[in-house]
């Protein structure tokens, strides 16, 4: 019988396909004993499936390209991190040898036991990572059974399930799944942004659903509004078909503006820049048309590793970068590694209580001997070979962009009588992603020569709500009037001091906070190539006096449901 489950669509589009129910995680396994002369046997059981489980895990790292390896890498890094924990590993041996316990309720017990010690801490990122226990011992188990893990899916099949992972969602649709609708989530985390990169339909927050759904139940699902449909009669099949259409017809003219300039209706130019960490992403944004690269990310340099990369393997990515962009400007960022990112090189601290508050940044990089001269010897290399600015992530206070800037000074005059051909002056610009920083801007503005508002840890550190954290879903919103009116001062400060200024996280590019931040002032994006086109598209819509003369109206919001009746009134002209 037909029925219809309201959730939040969190990622485009529209699929049809087949149910497939994903209950939440239990290794329901029963106790299970085993003879003293099977200890060893089950020891090589147990190890070759670990084993089976870390080729999985490398194999698909290996698949992963460009920007969707940045995002699903870290957990798939984490993941195989878990696999070699000492913690994990010993206590499943001891639990065999000692307890003579099967493979699989060694398993069980093991799991029981991490999951109680990261579920009675305080902080809220440790809890979360009860999730990434459970996704690594379902495969482990999975391998031991000579079945495919619990993210298998086939062609034609909508996910039903509680939650969904970053990591699970290349490999889901490489698969075949078509759509996701999940009890839980946020539109605003990892796996939804992924998702939005991937076009692969998400719904969110359709706890009904998973009650109510059935394997091999047919389904539409509509991303975009957050409906999904079981058993759906001819006139939902009929608006699947329009959607569908429409959403082909959208494809088509968005290719068709990769040689259009970025320019309002008014007649404004508009600077569009990419973030990227790999040749493929450069290709993209080259391709697409974008005015440059506004930040390259340098972790992956760092992560999957066990030493650190040296100057020369440095500069050559780097080189490389600014070749890739015929003479547009090429934005580097200084390493951005924390205790929130899997790390094997020993740079980041393992056991840090809080790593969104932690040695992260540009603290990590002053930290560690050496690590911020080679960084910056191998960018001012790569200098000489086409534009080059220098972004400084995590920035607190005006002693770190002052230590920074002596740095690149004296390391440039070192380079110059090594006899190496670099620019005469390499721009050096601040990440503006903690409220310190933002606030304190005043006193600090003129060491730098442009800026960029990071505003997925801005909105994180200023409402002090983690974006995974779903119980937080609805407090985690860069529509909030604080979050406004700091990035808007950042804005007209930069602007007014002659300073350039760009948006570099989530909201710049989301078509839908477009017109919002051109009110505020905006004339710099850098955003993910894969919504480059939408953003390019929403900017030649609007219209720039007109939302110029409506910002007095966005400055009177008193709270969230006001500005984004301003959004929608915006977007809707």
């Amino acid at each position: 019988m037909r029925q219809v489950f309201n959730g939040l669509g969190a990622s485009r589009g529209s699929a049809l396909g087949r149910a497939r129910v994903r209950l939440p995680h239990a290794l329901e396994v029963a106790e299970e004993h085993i003879h003293s002369n099977q200890v060893e046997g089950e020891l090589a059981r147990l190890h070759e499936a670990i084993d089976v489980v870390r080729a999985e895990m490398h194999a698909l790292r290996e698949r992963l390209h460009g920007a969707l390896a940045h995002e699903v890498g870290e957990f798939l890094d984490l993941h195989t991190l878990l696999l070699d924990d000492p913690e994990l590993l010993q206590g499943l041996d001891a639990l065999i040898r000692t307890g003579r316990y099967t493979a699989d309720y060694a398993l069980r017990l093991q799991r029981d036991r991490i999951a109680s010690v990261f579920e009675a801490m305080d902080d809220d990122y440790f809890r979360s990572r009860v999730d990434d226990i459970d996704q690594v011992i379902g495969r482990i188990h999975a391998a031991l059974h000579r079945r495919g893990a619990e993210t298998a899916g086939v062609a034609g099949e909508i996910l039903i399930t509680d939650n969904v992972a970053p990591a699970e969602l290349a490999q889901l649709q490489a698969q075949g799944v078509v759509a996701i609708v999940t009890a839980g989530g946020s539109t605003l985390s990892h796996s939804a942004i992924l998702a939005r990169s991937l076009h692969l339909p998400l719904v969110v927050g359709a706890a009904q659903a998973l009650q109510k759904i059935n394997d091999g139940d047919a389904l539409i699902v509509d991303g975009g509004s957050g409906l999904v449909v079981l058993e759906p009669g001819p006139g939902d099949l009929r608006d699947h078909r329009t959607r569908e259409r429409e959403y082909i017809r959208e494809r088509k003219e968005l290719h068709r503006l990769r040689r259009e300039p970025t320019r309002t209706r008014d007649g404004h130019d508009i600077q569009l820049h990419a973030n990227a960490e790999s040749r493929e992403d450069v290709a993209e944004a080259h391709a697409l048309g974008a005015s440059g690269i506004g930040l390259y990310r340098t972790e992956f340099l760092f992560l999957q590793r066990h030493e650190l990369p040296d100057e020369e393997e440095q500069f050559r990515a780097y080189r490389d970068v600014v070749l890739g962009m015929s003479g547009r400007p090429v934005t580097i960022r200084t390493l951005d590694l924390g205790a929130d990112k899997a790390d094997r090189t020993g740079l980041a601290l393992r056991d840090e209580p809080n790593p969104a508050l932690g040695l992260r940044g540009v603290r990590l990089s002053m930290a560690r001997s050496g690590l911020l001269d080679t960084q910056l010897r191998a960018a001012l290399r790569a200098s000489g070979y086409g534009p080059i600015r220098i972004l400084v992530p995590m920035v607190t206070s005006r002693e770190e962009i002052a230590t920074v800037r002596t740095r690149i000074k004296l390391i440039g005059r070192d380079l110059r009588t090594q006899g190496y051909e670099i620019a005469d002056y390499v721009p050096l610009g601040a990440m503006i992603e903690v409220p310190a920083a933002a606030i304190a801007l005043p006193g600090y503005i003129g060491k730098l020569d442009f800026l960029s508002i990071g505003t997925n840890d801005l909105v994180q550190y200023l409402l002090a709500a983690d974006r995974n954290n779903e119980a937080l879903a609805e407090l985690y919103t860069p529509l909030h009037p604080a979050v406004i009116r700091l990035v808007r001062d950042v804005i007209r400060l930069a602007h007014a001091r002659g300073k350039s200024v760009a948006v570099c996280g989530e909201m710049a590019g989301d078509p839908a906070f477009t017109p919002l931040l051109l009110a505020l002032g905006l004339n710099e994006f850098s955003l993910h190539p894969g919504t480059l086109l939408e953003v390019r598209r929403r900017i030649r819509e609007c219209d720039l006096a007109t939302l110029k003369k409506r910002v007095p109206a966005l400055m009177r919001a008193r709270d969230r449901s006001d500005i984004e009746a301003w959004v929608a009134r915006a977007c809707a002209d």
